[in-house]
């Protein structure tokens, strides 16, 4: 593999029409003690931009399985953004 190739983690969602639909993994992190996952669409998504991240709560399911959860609360979703730009800010900071 040569520098210039990125590695991706791709997680794969299904939408509520039924359709799966591809992510790139960016990143899982903690903020108040609740966990989130970063993703970004490697497809076109309805209601989705171009280079917007999609950021959900991950929830444990009656089975004990993973779930993502949409962030409804918009005062958190800027918290849990924000929280994201600052960790990605460190990881850059690292690869420099």
């Amino acid at each position: 593999m040569n520098s210039s190739e990125e590695l991706i983690n791709v997680v794969t969602l299904v939408d509520e029409n039924g359709h799966e639909v591809q992510f790139d993994h960016l990143m899982t992190f903690d903020h108040e003690k609740k966990r989130y996952i970063a993703l970004m669409p490697m497809e076109e998504v309805e209601g989705v931009g171009e280079d917007e991240v999609l950021i959900m709560q991950i929830k444990k399911d009656d089975n004990g399985e993973d779930t993502y959860v949409p962030v409804e609360n918009p005062v958190l979703l800027e918290e849990v953004f924000d929280t994201f730009l600052e960790l990605m800010e460190e990881l850059d900071e690292e690869e420099d």
